[in-house]
């Protein structure tokens, strides 16, 4: 079982973020070029959606721009890109996931990440990366539950580099923080926005407002 605070205060770049645990979720989004960082989270309806802090200095907004958050029936489904509207529209977790791979953003090619909170508890997580031959790894893990305090923290990436490394082995074991102390653990420079869901009550950080 890892310290989520100390693992992610010695990481300046895990890039984007899901941790879920026993009544929670958090997930957090990071940015190293002026377009990924000119982003906020804005409540909607049923989750959240990203969108341009500043309109003007919008570039291209087909891999940063969308819902990282929504509700599935009872359930709330958590990505980094716009799969979360596919598995929403396929109503399957699984089935949504197998329609899409890895982001086309080479060299990088940064792995989609998902996860699904079930009304029981149980969740899943999910990550679709890039291997030789441009073919698609899809990884899935099933979790009956988490242990008070404890969790399971996926990112797409291992840490910062060019390329940047991608996410490698199952979700690690962690200690959950406050939101409080999860946002103060990310590196300043680099953190854009947390989502953080603590018992049904959700809390928005935005550093281009402020937070």
């Amino acid at each position: 079982m890892q310290d989520l605070v100390e693992l992610l205060e010695n990481n300046p770049y895990p890039g984007r973020g899901i941790v879920v645990g026993k009544d929670t979720v958090y997930y957090f989004i990071m940015g190293r070029s002026v377009n990924s960082r000119n982003r906020i989270f804005a409540a909607e309806p049923d989750g959240i959606r990203t969108e341009a802090h500043d309109p003007a200095l919008l570039e291209d907004p087909s891999l940063i721009i969308y819902h990282p958050v929504r509700t599935m029936g009872d359930a709330l489904v958590v990505t980094n890109g716009d799969q979360t509207d596919t598995i929403v529209e396929a109503g399957d977790f699984r089935a949504g996931c197998m329609q899409r791979e890895y982001e086309p953003d080479a060299p990088n090619f940064t792995p989609r990440i998902s996860a699904i909170v079930n009304p029981d508890g149980s969740f899943e997580m999910s990550i679709l990366k890039h291997a030789d031959g441009d073919r698609c790894i899809r990884e899935f893990f099933a979790y009956e539950g988490a242990d008070e305090g404890q969790g399971y923290f996926i990112s797409t990436y291992q840490g910062d580099g060019n390329p940047l490394p991608t996410f490698a082995g199952e979700p690690i074991p962690v200690t959950l923080p406050t939101p409080d102390e999860l946002w103060a653990a990310l590196n300043d420079d680099n953190k854009v926005s947390l989502y953080a869901n603590v018992g049904g009550e959700v809390t928005l950080y935005n550093k281009n407002l402020g937070d």
